[in-house]
């Protein structure tokens, strides 16, 4: 049992210890405590007002907690600026798809990558180079990416002018840009048809493949159940369940989490 214990510690890549967060008196979060194993996309559910984004905010350091700890790949990240924990391979995307609107596909993607030469002085100015490797680098980087979303067609378009499906792509070729090792996704098929939802499902698993970590919240329950194992439901600022979907859909807690007490 230790030793199934210390195993199970060893594969997780995001661990969320007694975090809590409040909002003028009203509690946000309760003390949450949760992991995220590598090699997987793990969902994360659970009513309106459950705490979902809020968790969200705590981990990428948007909004930090109150009290409670945060580690990521090993070491504490709690507290640290957005910045640097996305620095460190956490990266997270928004529900309403954020960016540069007036900027092209292209150039919302390179302003997401990392080691960037116009961040040093010289570099940007002397040109020297290694900047012109990197800015090369990057530039592939990009285009590699706009590929793999099918994105191309669009790189010279001003990213206002995509659909509200191509900015839910967008979102995640930034967030692909930071090189991450875990991706925490904030609903990247709402609002999007069904056809889209698919294709950037098989996005998400192909990510997994090769390597990237996925949390995933989500409202789409069919989205959930095709991509999510685990699957961790939220209610009231706390972790309610964990288990598989199928477990979840017919756990009385869960439906009483969601639908309410009947009487």
């Amino acid at each position: 049992m230790t030793a199934c214990r210390l195993l199970t510690r060893a594969v997780s890549l995001l661990e969320v210890r007694g975090l809590t967060r409040s909002y003028y008196g009203v509690h946000a979060l309760r003390g949450v405590d949760l992991s995220v194993e590598a090699g997987r996309i793990t969902g994360l559910i659970g009513p309106n007002g459950a705490g979902k984004t809020t968790l969200f905010n705590c981990i990428s350091g948007l909004v930090p907690p109150d009290d409670g700890t945060v580690r990521f790949d090993g070491r504490v990240v709690t507290r640290w600026r957005p910045d640097r924990i996305t620095g460190a391979g956490l990266v997270r995307t928004f529900q309403i798809a954020r960016g540069f609107p007036l900027l092209s596909v292209l150039e919302n993607l390179l302003l997401y990558g990392t080691q960037q030469p116009g961040e040093h002085l010289v570099h940007a100015v002397l040109r020297s180079p290694a900047a012109r490797r990197r800015e090369a680098a990057l530039r592939e980087r990009a285009r590699s990416i706009a590929g793999r979303l099918n994105l191309t067609r669009m790189l010279d378009q001003r990213a206002a002018e995509l659909s509200g499906g191509q900015k839910k792509l967008l979102e995640i070729g930034r967030a692909l840009m930071a090189e991450p090792k875990l991706l925490l996704l904030d609903e990247p098929v709402a609002g999007v048809n069904p056809t889209l939802a698919r294709e950037i499902g098989e996005h998400l698993r192909a990510l997994v493949v090769e390597g990237i970590s996925v949390l995933l919240i989500e409202h789409h329950m069919d989205t959930i159940a095709a991509l999510c194992d685990p699957v961790i439901v939220m209610a009231e600022g706390r972790h309610l369940r964990q288990g598989s979907f199928a477990e979840l859909a017919g756990d009385p807690v869960v439906q009483e989490a969601y639908m309410g007490r009947r009487r």
